[in-house]
């Protein structure tokens, strides 16, 4: 029964370092994936603040060029 009893403590001691092991790199996936996260949202923000940066810097043509509105009839009116 002695035999027993010490094969079940190995169990028990391999088990809690799996659990540990286990909690470690759960621990380690969270991070990496707020990491990631963090990176993606300071892309958006780098992408947004270029997108800020060349609407302020355009030409009134281009500005005009891309306008929805029709000049021309507005030009008519006038």
């Amino acid at each position: 029964m002695s035999k027993k009893r010490k094969q079940e403590a190995e169990l028990t001691l391999k088990h809690s370092i799996n659990a540990d092991l286990f909690e470690q790199l759960k621990h380690k996936k969270q991070e990496l994936e707020n990491e990631e996260a963090d990176k993606k949202a300071e892309e958006r923000r780098l992408k947004a603040e270029e997108q800020k940066r060349r609407e302020k810097n355009k030409s009134f043509e281009e500005l005009l060029n891309e306008s929805s509105m029709n000049w021309k009839e507005f030009k008519d009116r006038g």
